[in-house]
This record gives C-alpha cells, structure tokens and sequence, in this order.
C-alpha cells in the first residue's frame, strides 16, 4: 500500500469510516428523549461523533437496539480526531428477567434442606 496519501483522499477515506461506523452501530445513547450513535463501547466508556453530537454530561441510558443495557454517569475523557470519549463515572447495568405471559402463584424455594436418610 501506499505509506502517503494525499490529504483529501485521506480526509474523503476517514469520513467514510465514519459514515460506514454510524450506519452499523446499534448501540446508542439516549440523552433524555434524544438518541446518538455509539461509534465504540468498551467497559470504562464510550465513544461518539464529536462533530455531529453537542457535548454530553450527567445521566445516560445506553441501548443496544431496541435493549437497555445500562445506565451510566458520564465524565468527558478526551477528543482525538472528530472523537469524544466519555467515561463512566458509576455504571448500573439493567437486568431484564425473561416476560412471562402467565402468572405464576406458586411459592418458591429459598433452599432446601438436607433430607435425613
């Protein structure tokens, strides 16, 4: 490959990563009613658009398609290259029991004991 582009093509190659980035993300952050695409999510934070997205701060809820995953106090880390990285100051990770479409009465165990032989 070539160790030099010229600077448009390079600038025409980085935005259309990101474009292509944006188009496959599921993941996104709501911001009260409002949604934004996850470009990357690790376990410390996340990573968005800086160029698209205003500046982000407080509480977040991060989705993964239509599922809550988690909902996170954010810090602003840094921004490199068109990119700002949040991370999360406290994560709460959301868990979803399975929807059952029946009520179920009976009692249920908290333990058993050993029977005697």
């Amino acid at each position: 490959m070539f160790a030099f582009l010229p600077e448009d093509i390079q600038r025409g190659l980085d935005a259309a990563t990101k474009r292509a980035q944006r188009k496959s993300a599921r993941l996104s952050v709501h911001v009260g009613d409002v949604a934004y695409p996850i470009l990357r999510l690790s376990a410390t934070g996340f990573a968005v658009d800086a160029t698209r997205i205003p500046p982000l701060r407080g509480f977040v809820d991060v989705f993964d398609g239509p599922r809550h995953i988690s909902r996170a106090l954010i810090i602003a880390a840094s921004e490199d290259g068109g990119e700002m990285t949040y991370e999360f100051k406290s994560e709460t990770l959301i868990g979803q029991p399975p929807i059952r479409d029946y009520v179920d009465d009976r009692p249920t165990n908290a333990g058993y004991l050993p029977s005697p032989v």
